[in-house]
């Protein structure tokens, strides 16, 4: 059995790589659209009564819906067109462009690794193949997602602290972008 926390590692190194291979312009619409993701979470869960009365009640459905969102608009993120002016202007150096690609596609692993636990965790875990890392009896496991489950991103990414970050994303993509 792995445990979760080796999971989360593993995809920060798998995005790591992709962030390489892609370059950080990509990967910042992929970041982008990981903060959109759990600003739209927030506010269907903190504004939709409708969702509150049927899919929140039950754990795994909530689990479903939230995964759902985010690997929507994160797959969407992903599919970043090939424009050939961005292309141009962004790719000057390649090897600075696959460094920052690095560190970048390193925060989107922890954003969508990190969300995809913490959801899991709210969930409390409803699948039998994936259990607490909590009750493992191991206790450095215990200890590590002890450490780890406050600084998953839905967990401080919460109102109003979301929405100023949704904005400064827009005017970053206004700004650089366009």
């Amino acid at each position: 059995m792995i445990s979760l926390n080796y999971v989360f590692w593993m995809f920060v190194i798998l995005f790591t790589i992709i962030g390489a291979m892609r370059g950080w312009a990509k990967e910042l619409m992929v970041s982008f659209s990981v903060i959109l993701a759990i600003t739209f979470i927030n506010l269907v869960e903190n504004y939709m009564p409708s969702v509150k009365e049927t899919i929140m009640l039950d754990p795994v459905s909530h689990f479903w819906m939230r995964a759902g969102i985010l690997g929507f608009l994160v797959f969407f993120g992903y599919q970043t067109p090939k424009i050939p002016r961005l292309v141009d202007k962004f790719y000057r150096e390649r090897l600075q462009d696959a460094l920052l690609g690095i560190f970048i596609g390193a925060i989107n692993g922890y954003l969508i690794g990190g969300s995809l636990w913490y959801f899991l965790s709210t969930a409390g875990y409803p699948f039998p193949i994936i259990s607490d890392p909590l009750i493992s009896g191991i206790p450095a496991v215990v200890d590590s997602a002890n450490a780890m489950l406050p600084f998953l991103p839905p967990a401080f990414l919460v109102v109003p602290l979301i929405y100023f970050i949704v904005v400064i994303a827009f005017v970053f993509v206004l700004v650089v972008f366009i």
